[in-house]
């Protein structure tokens, strides 16, 4: 036993030299048995877990554990081959360099922060409700009791005391002073400063919040919607909201730079959100009128059915001096399309082009979706043809609408042409393309007709969705079909390996 533990030590995993089996090989306890020594041996503080790679076409399992302050990665192929890939890896190393020295399969983060707290509060409901607990007592000495325990700091960690916090109400600005102070070298992250302003907000704390978009703002930092997630719990008091809102304004205007454009923007977005658009149009009034401002209102009023209040904000925008936009004109397009004004949609299209704006994908893809709830598939076709030979390149959600619509409509040759014929015309799209007519073969059934069509895409290079490959491969096997699923295997880890072999 101890030769072969010296010489699973020593040996090294390379599956050129190696060679995969025909079949898949189970593991057993007694497999786990006879390297658990070995790991025991190096003192490894924690065995994390055993992952099942299905994308080799035999059975393999990966152990990473720590030795000290360095990673151990196992990889245990076969029970009877008995090769060990032993990678010790400093704590800090990124996943290219573990793949450049190991190119047979990728690890999703193993160097991220996560994975090097070996004791850390996030990962532990008790632990994480001590320190809740300690920050609301809010004693004098409440610093060097969080020093003392020796936390490991991560954006995990802060977000999650920020949102606890924020939801009971409780102040948590010096726990925000106290991570900030800390000598290792977390730096918090734009999450982190939204949530400090929420929690600021939820306490009425303007002052502070104050201060802080001020320093905020020095360093460039831009708001976002988590910002101003204080205002939804003042939904059933108005004047209270009203308040709120006037302050946060005037503070805005106070502090100016980053903070002040990118609050402006998403204050307004989260009034519309919480339909206080009485409020919203308040912000535009003490701020300023702007395009983006009022396309942010014809969506939401869009959104919720009110077309007529959205035109009325389109003549508005205009008579305050500020131009539509091509998005402006979208947001209308595409209430009136969905609520059936068909003839009303078209008057509008024609009246944007005569005014010299160019739809772009958006406007092309409103229009031809509808065309696809219609039934009119051959008309959003020809659109959309149209449209490339414009020089416009399609979304991926307008192909989906269209492959969707081909397919379900009793068309699926028809859906396959379509993906074929896109992979000339937009390349961008094939593995999208592709990937969503096999998710929609596999769903409907005919999982022989999707475990082809991903045959054939491996063959002219196109790598499938990982999670559509999965599913087919889970299906044939449940089916009984294990030699086309491990064909499937083998095509995929194939194509695996050269991609990786292109990119090296």
């Amino acid at each position: 036993m101890k030769a072969l533990r010296g010489g699973m030590e020593r040996s090294l995993f390379h599956c050129h030299k190696v060679g995969f089996p025909s079949k898949p090989v189970p593991f057993s306890a007694t497999s786990y048995s006879l390297f658990r020594p070995l790991i025991n041996r190096r003192k490894c503080n924690s065995l994390t877990r055993f992952l099942k790679l299905p994308a080799f076409p035999y059975r393999a399992f990966a152990v990473s554990s720590f030795v000290g302050h360095r990673k151990i990665l196992l990889l245990l192929p076969r029970p009877d081959c008995w090769l060990l890939c032993l990678r010790a890896l400093p704590a800090a190393a990124s996943t290219n360099t573990l793949n450049s020295r190991c190119p047979v399969i990728s690890f999703r983060s193993l160097g991220s922060h996560r994975h090097q707290m070996s004791d850390s509060a996030d990962k532990h409901p008790d632990k994480l409700a001590e320190v809740i607990e300690l920050i609301e007592r809010d004693e004098t000495d409440m610093e060097s009791k969080l020093t003392q325990r020796n936390l490991n700091i991560s954006f995990l960690l802060v977000t999650k005391i920020l949102h606890s916090l924020n939801g009971r109400g409780i102040s948590a600005l010096r726990f925000f002073h106290w991570v900030q102070k800390n000598p290792s070298s977390f730096t918090p992250n734009s999450e982190i400063y939204n949530l400090i302003i929420d929690n600021c907000g939820r306490l009425e704390d303007y002052d502070s919040m104050l201060l802080l978009l001020g320093k905020f703002s020095s360093i460039r930092h831009c708001l976002t919607e988590k910002a101003f997630g204080f205002l939804a719990t003042y939904l059933s008091d108005r004047q209270r909201a009203m308040n709120s809102v006037k302050r946060v304004v005037q503070i805005l205007n106070q502090v100016k730079g980053s903070c002040r454009s990118s609050g402006i923007y998403y204050l307004i977005k989260v009034l519309c959100a919480l339909n206080h658009f009485d409020l919203a149009i308040f912000v535009m009034e003490e701020t300023a009128r702007k395009t983006s401002y009022y396309n942010i209102l014809m969506a939401a009023k869009c959104k919720r059915g009110y077309f007529d209040e959205a035109r009325e904000l389109f003549d508005e925008m205009k008579s305050f001096g500020c131009d539509p936009t091509v998005k402006s004109y979208n947001c209308l397009l595409g209430s009136l399309c969905k609520n059936g004004r068909v003839v009303e949609a078209c008057e509008l299209l024609e009246k944007m082009e005569k005014l010299g704006f160019s739809p772009d994908a958006v406007t092309f893809e409103i229009i031809a979706v509808h065309a696809c709830r219609l039934g009119r598939l051959d008309f959003g076709l020809e659109l959309l043809y149209h449209m490339i030979s414009e020089g416009v390149k399609p979304r991926l959600t307008t192909h989906a609408a269209f492959v969707k619509g081909l397919f379900f409509s009793g068309r699926p040759k028809d859906a396959y042409m379509y993906v074929a014929d896109m992979r000339e015309k937009d390349k961008c799209s094939v593995n999208s393309n592709y990937s969503l007519l096999v998710k929609l073969l596999n769903i409907s059934g005919r999982v022989v007709h999707a475990q082809e069509l991903l045959v054939e895409m491996m063959k002219k290079g196109i790598k499938p969705h990982f999670p559509v490959y999965v599913r087919v491969l889970k299906e044939l096997y449940r089916l009984g079909m294990r030699d086309r699923s491990a064909d499937l295997k083998c095509r995929f880890l194939r194509l695996s390996l050269s991609s990786k072999e292109l990119s090296v």
